[in-house]
């Protein structure tokens, strides 16, 4: 089989030196806007540097995974689909809510697979924390608390561009949420705060949030983050149950220092997302190569980065208007 892969920046780099171990992938072919960094990343790893992404297209693939700047998934994915090819895209599919849903529609139908990059769901903790609740060993569900709290911010230039701190960041957790409970979310109510640099609330964004989402079975559920974490980078998903209680994510390396007592960490924290979710992005994409090979189906379809995408609006729309919102609001 041979893959291509579009972008090889940040999290494209790793996933291309992913590619080329997985059994069954022949090839791997990278490209990407700035096609000397593509050369540069193939020199490195062995593999080949397609002329620009326009050039995938000609390049005789097998399948393709999008990993560019979120402004080009949703013309790239509709590509990839309209000519056949098994489709793995980053999230978002599309930089917003309705030209997501417009994406949907133009592949819906076409019985040409799609797997969205919400890895969490291959996550060994996140994956235990689901089985622990769909076996009913913690009894029925009562409560569910997923934070993510980055160690820094990211670039400024990325904040306006970025869709804001729930959909960009804590769509994330809302995914995470529906993957763990098997239940939807039915109305949210948010919150968020600015007290770091001033880029965010220029860019009508918020650098700390929280929102409490509401189960279609009464489930309470609580999304937190933010951009400063100095203490380092934390994911963590805890499931409080009528049995039993457990939690996805703390190790010797969750950058929670205990007082009055405990232990502390006894390792290092992590310093970021590709560090700290290394396996899962690496079974992600073993996963996509199944896909890919006709041998399973997408484990999270682009109807399902959509359901999560509308959680994350509508708690968006919560935060700016300060009030409690129906997720059928938001649906189109």
């Amino acid at each position: 089989m041979r893959v291509g892969l579009a972008g090889v920046g940040r999290i494209g780099a790793g996933h291309a030196e992913t590619l080329r171990g997985i059994a069954g992938i022949e090839e791997v072919v990278v490209a990407d806007a700035d096609s000397g960094r593509a050369r540069e990343v193939a020199a490195k790893l062995g593999l080949r540097a397609a002329d620009g992404v326009e050039a995938l297209f000609s390049a005789g693939l097998d399948a393709l995974v999008i990993a560019t700047p979120t402004a080009a998934h949703a013309d790239l994915l509709v590509r990839a689909v309209e000519a056949g090819l098994p489709a793995f895209v980053e999230k978002p599919v599309a930089a917003d809510l309705e030209e997501t849903v417009k994406v949907l529609a133009a592949i819906r139908g076409s019985g040409v697979p799609v797997q969205v990059g919400f890895q969490r769901r291959f996550d060994p903790g996140h994956a235990a924390a689901r089985e622990a609740v769909r076996s009913g060993r913690i009894g029925w569900v009562h409560t569910v608390r997923s934070c993510t709290f980055d160690p820094v911010p990211p670039p400024d230039a990325y904040i306006p561009t970025s869709g804001g701190l729930f959909r960009d960041c804590s769509v994330h957790d809302v995914d995470a949420v529906r993957f763990v409970t098997g239940r939807e979310v039915a109305e949210v109510t948010a919150a968020g705060a600015n007290r770091g640099a001033p880029v965010f609330a220029e860019s009508g964004d918020v650098d700390t949030g929280s929102a409490l989402l509401t189960l279609d079975d009464g489930t309470l559920a609580v999304v937190s983050a933010t951009r400063y974490n100095a203490a380092g980078y934390d994911v963590r998903l805890e499931v409080f149950g009528s049995r039993d209680s457990v939690v996805a994510g703390a190790d010797d390396r969750t950058p929670l220092s205990p007082v009055g007592g405990g232990t502390a960490p006894a390792g290092p924290p992590h310093t970021g997302f590709l560090e700290r979710f290394a396996e899962a992005y690496a079974a992600e994409l073993r996963a996509f190569a199944d896909v890919a090979a006709g041998r399973a189906a997408s484990p999270c379809p682009p109807e399902e980065s959509l359901e999560a995408f509308y959680v994350a609006e509508a708690c968006e729309v919560s935060r700016r208007e300060r009030r409690t919102v129906a997720v059928e609001e938001v649906r189109r």
